[in-house]
């Protein structure tokens, strides 16, 4: 007589017991997607409008993009810790319409102040959904797959970041090259990722587990990890200024969306063999390889002139940016207890996004005129970090694998 299986019992999101593609994954990929096509539509250009269109300096570049990812990071703080108290859903679904609110103010916008406030909002949106939404992805993941799901999770993200700058080069040519109606067009998929959020299922919570919680209960892994992953964002200053060095070394609009989607590209390609390796090997290790491409990246943009050489560093920034990105949440992630995530993840997101306003401020008053300066010192700290996160103690960050529990 066969003996006969035991059932294989659900976990927290609705999944077979050992199952990393969620519902919740699978939905809030989608939403990632559409969101991310929108803001990737206009932000290579953004740098662009802002400084031919407006009429602003570099220095308003830096500032605009450091204060929103400022105003991210506050909020992200705030939003992680609510989370782990009450459900997590409607936060997101607040974030994303605040994104696409964000996008409209930006689309229009006729002096740069108001780009300013749209981009705030839209990154006010961001900081309110992401620790949530990453601590909603976590839930029902098993510990071994944290890597694979984050990275997925990037990988579905990033393949709007590439969709969204192809449609803004398409209608760059067929709008006979005039910025502001891209602007408007970026609205629609914001709109629809909004709507989605409907489709999300969250667990039921356990309200007692967190009370009287602190933060400083955080374990002290935690701590140094998020240390050391803020003290690089201190030099990892906003994108908008990498596409504003290839726009000052000749690169066309067209160009310089071309690259933002090769970049793109790379990204969406290797986030979720990245996050396998990670499960394989140990987060620490994908991340400081990341550096060393960072490294390599911005030392090389700001020595180039070459158009070719551009494109090549611009790919392996793509090649940084998988290696880091849902890889780091992962490393986070698996230090942290299931009523922890929420906070843990708001904390981490929040002090690097904090780093990086005081990146993109002093960088954008460091450009000049062609940013060499401030890309050079941010990839010699780069290079610097990550051969101390590579051969440093192991002791001082904790396990190189994810921890099991």
């Amino acid at each position: 007589m066969t003996e006969q299986q035991p059932p294989v019992e659900p976990n927290a999101a609705g999944q077979p017991a050992g199952s990393w593609l969620t519902r919740n994954l699978k939905v809030l990929s989608g939403v990632s997607l559409l969101q991310d096509a929108a803001s990737e539509l206009l932000y290579p250009i953004l740098p662009i409008f802002l400084t031919t269109v407006l009429g602003a300096p570099a220095a308003v570049v830096g500032a605009v993009e450091g204060i929103a990812e400022g105003t991210a990071a506050l909020s992200k703080v705030v939003s992680g810790r609510v989370a782990d108290r009450f459900r997590a859903r409607p936060m997101i679904g607040l974030g994303y319409g605040l994104a696409a609110l964000g996008k409209v103010a930006i689309a229009a916008a006729t002096v740069w102040p108001i780009v300013l406030a749209g981009r705030s909002v839209d990154r006010l949106g961001k900081g309110i959904r992401g620790a949530p939404r990453d601590a909603l992805i976590a839930t029902g993941v098993p510990e071994t797959a944290k890597g694979r799901a984050f990275g997925f999770h990037r990988a579905m993200d990033t393949a709007g970041a590439v969709i969204g700058p192809l449609i803004g080069l398409a209608g760059y040519e067929l709008l006979h090259h005039h910025i502001r109606p891209l602007l408007v067009i970026a609205v629609v998929p914001a709109v629809a990722s909004a709507i989605l959020v409907v489709a999300v299922r969250e667990p039921p919570r356990r309200r007692h587990r967190t009370a009287g919680w602190h933060p400083r209960h955080l374990p002290s892994r935690y701590w140094r990890v998020v240390g050391v992953l803020a003290l690089f964002s201190l030099v990892n200053f906003p994108d908008a200024l990498l596409l504003l060095r290839l726009h000052e070394i000749g690169f066309s609009v067209p160009a310089v969306i071309g690259a933002y989607v090769t970049y793109n590209a790379v990204y969406a390609v290797l986030s979720y063999p990245a996050g396998v390796v990670a499960d394989r090997l140990s987060p620490r290790t994908v991340f400081g390889a990341g550096l060393i491409l960072f490294a390599l990246a911005y030392t090389g943009l700001g020595l180039t002139h070459s158009h070719t050489a551009a494109w090549v560093l611009l790919a392996a920034y793509g090649g940084f940016t998988a290696f880091t990105d849902g890889v780091g949440k992962a490393w986070i992630s698996g230090l942290l207890a299931r009523h922890e995530q929420g906070t843990g993840q708001g904390l981490f997101q929040g002090l690097s996004g904090l780093a990086i306003l005081v990146a993109g401020l002093w960088a954008g008053f460091a450009w000049g005129h062609d940013g060499t300066l401030p890309l050079l010192v941010s990839g010699i700290a780069a290079a610097v970090l990550a051969g101390w996160l590579l051969t440093g103690p192991i002791r001082h960050l904790g396990n190189l694998r994810l921890r099991r529990r």
